[in-house]
């Protein structure tokens, strides 16, 4: 089945991941939910996000985390399924998603769907 979307997902490779920019993108509740979500559930679709904002802004999210090598997305039919790079990140930057994710679990609550995961 062919890809939802007409433009294919761009992924940095993880020479090009930019710890400014990883960080920025670790700095919304939003996104921290989203990481830390991941982490407990990892392959999780985006519909199995059930984050109190709109679909569109939830995409953007998912944008800002997938430029910034945060997680990795891909197309399943209909579906968009996500992925932390933790293995990436902690070669490029060691320690960093354990700390953002123990810091993380204190501030935000994964919150998921079930029956979409």
């Amino acid at each position: 089945m062919a890809s939802r979307t007409s433009s294919p997902l761009t992924h940095p490779a993880p020479g090009d991941f930019d710890l400014f920019k990883v960080m920025g993108a670790l700095t919304d509740d939003t996104r921290l939910a989203i990481v830390v979500t991941l982490a407990a559930s990892p392959g999780l679709a985006c519909n199995g996000f059930n984050q109190n904002v709109t679909a569109s802004v939830l995409t953007r999210h998912f944008r800002v985390l997938r430029e910034a090598g945060v997680i990795r997305q891909h197309d399943v039919g209909t579906r968009r399924f996500n992925t932390l790079r933790k293995e990436e990140l902690d070669r490029r930057f060691p320690g960093l998603l354990d700390l953002v994710l123990t810091e993380g679990a204190a501030r935000v609550t994964p919150h998921t769907d079930a029956d979409c995961a």
